[in-house]
């Protein structure tokens, strides 16, 4: 499983640094700063990859909270998270709320999207 995050957002990279901490040997961890690379795998530009986590699991791209839900799947430490999230009526709350914090932080990093499109 592959977990596509922006490490040069800082609230982004502080959290997914908790996550690497559980050492889970099946997670690769790719950060999508300039990474066309993980353009290719996602089938997602940079703007889509800087709007939203996004985790690959087999050849399947979730994004935002159900990429979520399959990290905490994945991690014994957070599972809890998953169980609880997973809840219907929780998930689609959980699910607006991403959108909301993910919209802020993704406006807060415009500055690196307008980089990243003006080095193509």
């Amino acid at each position: 499983m592959k977990v596509y995050f922006n490490n040069s957002c800082k609230i982004c990279k502080a959290e997914i640094d908790l996550y690497k901490k559980e050492k889970i040997n099946e997670i690769d961890w790719i950060d999508i700063t300039n990474n066309e690379i993980a353009e290719k795998e996602t089938s997602k530009n940079s703007k889509q990859l800087l709007r939203r986590l996004h985790v690959k699991d087999g050849e399947k791209v979730l994004e935002g909270a159900e990429a979520f839900l399959l990290l905490w799947k994945k991690m014994p430490k957070y599972n809890f998270l998953y169980n609880f999230f997973k809840l219907p009526i929780i998930f689609h709350i959980f699910s607006f709320g991403y959108e909301l914090v993910a919209y802020f932080l993704f406006l807060k990093n415009k500055k690196q999207l307008r980089k990243l499109t003006e080095e193509k």
